[in-house]
């Protein structure tokens, strides 16, 4: 078998993959678990009138009864077909894919200048139970207004909710100033403000609640928070729950009062949110995993904080967590780390996705050399990793995962961000900060999995960094599953040297799969959902030829064993 190095951007998935595929064909297929093809490049895009297949999609989000949604787009000619769709993919009620939101389409009231959605910045959510989908998404203004100065027009960034899980609604947008829409002005301040934007992907809960990160501009001051609306309240006015005037609990006698520097996007169920904030996000010294009760102002209760003794790591205390919290209303799952240790990699300009961006990357980004053909950056990760996973009723923390004998890393990096001078919504930019490197961790917690006190699926990495190109080699992704509590082994759901048909039947021949997308609601009660994509060994182009939405229904018996 020949052996080549690809790279492979598949839509926000939040990896840039130099990936050798090495010794796949001595992988035996796990074939306890059957997959379900949610949306492939064989199904074209509902609703595009160029009939374009999909070619690139986030990873989806289900519920405990099998609906899935995910965002998705088609190639080009610009601008490509793109938005949210969903299935229904129960063994009772299995439906066809249908379009929730799509580029072009009307944005909902308040909409006076008839403006149509451009993007959707993120990866769309749902409720734990029912089909309450949540999602952000930019457009050209959609309210003209007359103000002492003149005409204005405002309003290109809001949340947006299909309550029944097909019918798009507002929930919160940018036109908390403008007269007659109060209800969308920032809480918890006392001058009357607007949002910026609303950064990450928003939580909806089967209460009927949707939470999300908020940025705003107070004093000439960038601020954030967590805020969230009742959407069968009737006023749906915004509320808080945590900003950066908040101050942080659990901090030292010496430190007293000091506030929140940053606030990452929340996930939220049963009338419960939890989020994780610091005092410098850059580099925190104070901060944690907080959880509140979805109502205004709330105390908030530190799960897990920074300087926090590691479970089942003697002499180790906590230095940072990851933002992307999975929570089922009972427990927490969370991405840490420890220590001082790191190594190097090496980060790659894309090759693919927006173009914009790949420029600024090759041409612009300050951080990037430009001494030589290849653009790229060094990062320094650290070595001592770990998943964990956290009972809010007990109290207790328990360690998962960690980097060692098995596993290398939990942290996938993705360049974004819009290149100054480029348009408004139309990348997977976050606010309008220019374009850098992101890291991301993938775990999933489900609730109730054959009578199990929590069932998890995570993502990880096995390999070597190479010490001369400071790169991954010959390294496997996976998606792994862990139940608990008790001593059960980690058992391999799927991974990068399995065969295309082990989830697809329709991937083309020699396919191997060569990605693995998963988000913090893929994994609810027995179903998970993911995003792969696969390459062809035989072929000398170097990108994937084939990618889907994919699901499974996960026996209770699994990871048993």
């Amino acid at each position: 078998m020949k052996k080549k190095c690809i790279a492979v951007a598949t839509l926000s998935i939040g990896l840039l993959i130099n990936n050798a595929v090495a010794e796949k064909n001595s992988a035996s297929p796990d074939d306890t678990l059957t997959w379900q093809t949610v949306a492939n490049n064989a199904d074209i895009v509902p609703g595009d009138s160029a009939g374009r297949p999909f070619n690139s999609y986030n990873p989806p989000s289900v519920n405990s009864g099998g609906f899935v949604v995910f965002r998705g787009r088609s190639r080009g000619p610009e601008p490509p077909a793109s938005g949210i769709f969903a299935r229904d993919m129960s063994r009772k009620r299995g439906s066809d894919l249908y379009p929730i939101a799509t580029r072009g389409m009307t944005v909902p009231s308040p909409n006076n200048t008839g403006a149509d959605f451009n993007e959707f910045p993120s990866f769309a959510r749902l409720g734990l139970h029912n089909q309450i989908v949540a999602t952000r998404g930019n457009s050209n203004p959609v309210w003209q207004y007359e103000t002492p100065d003149g005409e204005s027009r405002i309003g290109t960034s809001g949340i947006y909710i299909a309550p029944d899980g097909m019918n798009l609604e507002t929930a919160i947008t940018q036109l908390g100033l403008v007269p007659g829409f109060a209800q969308f002005m920032v809480p918890g301040v006392a001058t009357p403000t607007r949002f910026d934007q609303f950064p990450g992907a928003p939580s909806p809960t089967d209460e009927g609640y949707v939470l999300t990160k908020g940025n705003y501009t107070l004093n000439e001051n960038r601020q954030t928070g967590v805020f969230f609306q009742n959407l069968f309240s009737g006023n749906q006015a915004v509320e808080l729950i945590a900003n950066t005037a908040t101050k942080i609990p659990n901090v030292p006698e010496n430190a007293n009062g000091l506030t929140f520097g940053s606030t990452a996007p929340p996930s939220a169920s049963k009338n419960k949110v939890v989020f994780v904030g610091y005092d410098n996000e850059e580099s925190p010294s104070y901060g944690g995993i907080y959880l509140a009760d979805i109502q205004p102002q709330p105390p908030l209760k530190t799960l897990i904080g920074i300087g926090n003794s590691v479970p089942g790591v003697t002499n180790a205390r906590f230095t940072r967590f990851g933002e992307g919290l999975t929570f089922n209303g009972h427990h927490v799952a969370f991405w840490g780390t420890w220590g001082t240790e790191t190594r190097t990699l090496r980060l790659h300009c894309p090759t693919e996705g927006n173009r914009d961006r790949r420029e600024y990357c090759r041409n612009d980004d300050p951080n990037t050399n430009r001494d030589t053909d290849e653009r790229w950056q060094e990062k320094e990760i650290p070595v001592n990793q770990g998943i964990f996973v956290h009972d809010t009723q007990t109290g207790n923390t328990l360690l998962i995962a960690h980097t060692g004998e098995k596993y290398n890393d939990f942290l996938y990096w993705n360049y974004s961000g819009r290149p100054p001078g480029t348009g408004e919504g139309d990348t997977d930019a976050e606010d309008s900060e220019p374009p850098r490197w992101r890291s991301a961790t993938f775990i999933a917690v489900s609730n109730n999995h054959g009578g199990a006190a929590y069932a998890m699926a995570f993502k990880a990495r096995s390999g070597e960094i190479n010490e001369e190109t400071r790169v991954y080699e010959n390294f496997i992704d996976g998606v792994y599953f862990k139940r608990g509590p008790g001593k059960f082994p980690i058992a391999t759901i799927v991974d990068t040297t399995m065969p295309g048909d082990r989830l697809d039947a329709e991937t083309p021949s020699s396919t191997f799969i060569n990605s693995l997308g998963l988000e913090r609601d893929g994994f609810r009660g027995n179903y998970l959902a993911i995003t792969a994509s696969m390459e062809d060994i035989s072929s000398d182009e170097d990108e994937s030829t084939w990618a889907g939405i994919y699901v499974t229904d996960i026996p209770e018996a699994f990871g048993r064993h």
